[in-house]
């Protein structure tokens, strides 16, 4: 096997298991343990896997975030029931952003009954869900695009953004520490904090997981945002403190 068909393959297994060992790889791809180092080492660079001791993982960490495939399938039940609850806040004739986030990138399914509207995105995923759809006038922001974070970012996004004015903006983050969001990406945060300007009403949607988590780099506080959509998972102690704080958090119950 080629050594871009190897490298795509160790990708496809990490995004099923989360981690995996050297000694795991060289056995599974029939290569030494060296090639499979070499492999590790040029998809760390490429920002797709961290390497830890003994092997690699594209679970995320302070520094790191995951694949946007990867974070698809995580928490995905509630990231869909986060979604299906904020579409509550768009009206009809509205203008909505969506970030690049795979939580608020699930609102797009939810679109059809709430047509005319106008979507302004960053989010390939959600690009491609609203294209050709009738009633949704689709602003998709240029840009470089990012094959991790499947969305477009860099000088092209942000003069758009700066030159655009929407009703509501729907946001996810990666890390909640306190009252406050995060994110290992500085672009990614420049991004979504013009987003936010662009925005009457903010909303962010994370699922529970996320909270207790730092990153990087700060993105904002959380009463920065109209509501936090977050699912009933969240610990009954946590909901108290971020209530306390003057957080406005929306717990979205299981159907």
């Amino acid at each position: 096997m080629k050594s871009d068909g190897r490298r795509q393959g160790i990708m496809d297994f990490l995004m099923d298991a989360g981690t995996a060992s050297v000694d795991d790889l060289a056995s599974r791809f029939g290569v030494s343990k060296m090639t499979v180092h070499r492999d590790l080492d040029e998809l760390e660079q490429s920002g797709f896997l961290r390497k830890v001791r003994g092997g690699a993982s594209i679970q995320p960490s302070g520094l790191f975030e995951s694949d946007f495939r990867y974070r698809q399938k995580q928490a995905g039940e509630e990231k869909q029931r986060l979604a299906a609850a904020a579409v509550a806040m768009i009206e009809p004739g509205q203008t909505v952003i969506i970030d690049d986030g795979s939580t608020a990138g699930g609102i797009a399914r939810h679109l059809a009954d709430l047509r005319p509207l106008t979507v302004i995105s960053n989010n390939l995923a959600v690009i491609q869900d609203l294209a050709g759809v009738g009633g949704i006038t689709l602003i998709a922001l240029g840009g470089q695009y990012s094959k991790k974070f499947h969305g477009f970012f860099g000088l092209l996004a942000e003069d758009t953004l700066k030159s655009l004015r929407a009703d509501v903006a729907f946001l996810s983050s990666s890390a909640i520490h306190g009252v406050s969001a995060f994110h290992q990406d500085q672009e990614v945060v420049h991004t979504k904090r013009l987003m936010m300007a662009a925005a009457a009403r903010k909303y962010l949607l994370v699922d529970h997981g996320k909270f207790g988590r730092t990153a990087l780099h700060f993105l904002t506080d959380l009463e920065a945002f109209d509501a936090v959509f977050t699912g009933r998972e969240l610990e009954p102690q946590m909901r108290e403190a971020l209530a306390g704080a003057g957080v406005s958090l929306t717990i979205v119950e299981r159907d």
